[in-house]
């Protein structure tokens, strides 16, 4: 099952054909990642601090299908595709709200786990690996 998390489409996240602009769903991913990972009680800053580790995005890959507009409503997911010692890929969608919930954009981030002061890679605490593996 897929996180969710809700996203209302703004003057600042168009462009100047009025619609949202690529990069911006890279955005709305990240958002919505980050809220995953607070739902499983992983807090991204707390882990920095207990932890001297942090989440790195280290690929992304985005399919774009369809435009959202000015005040569309979207729900964009983040579902855990694998999870390793030192990362964990993602799969993540944003959908127009609605009764069909229309696909607009298809994605899978890679994010690596790395020392927070050295910025290199580093093996997950077992701690997160049992939160995201229940």
């Amino acid at each position: 099952m897929a996180f969710e998390f809700p996203i209302r489409i703004y003057w600042e996240d168009t462009d100047a054909g009025g619609i949202v602009f690529y990069a911006n769903y890279l955005k709305f991913f990240e958002r919505a990642r980050t809220e995953w990972l607070r739902s499983l009680g992983l807090d991204q800053r707390a882990l920095r601090e207990q932890t001297g580790g942090m989440f790195v995005v280290t690929e992304s890959a985005v399919k774009y299908l369809r435009p959202a507009r000015l005040d569309d409503e979207l729900i964009v997911t983040a579902r855990l595709e694998s999870c390793g010692r030192a990362g964990i890929s993602i799969l993540q969608q944003a959908f127009l709200k609605g009764a069909d919930r229309t696909l607009l954009c298809d994605g899978r981030v890679r994010a690596g786990w790395v020392d927070a002061t050295a910025m290199k890679p580093a093996r997950m605490p077992a701690a997160i690996l049992e939160k995201l593996n229940p």
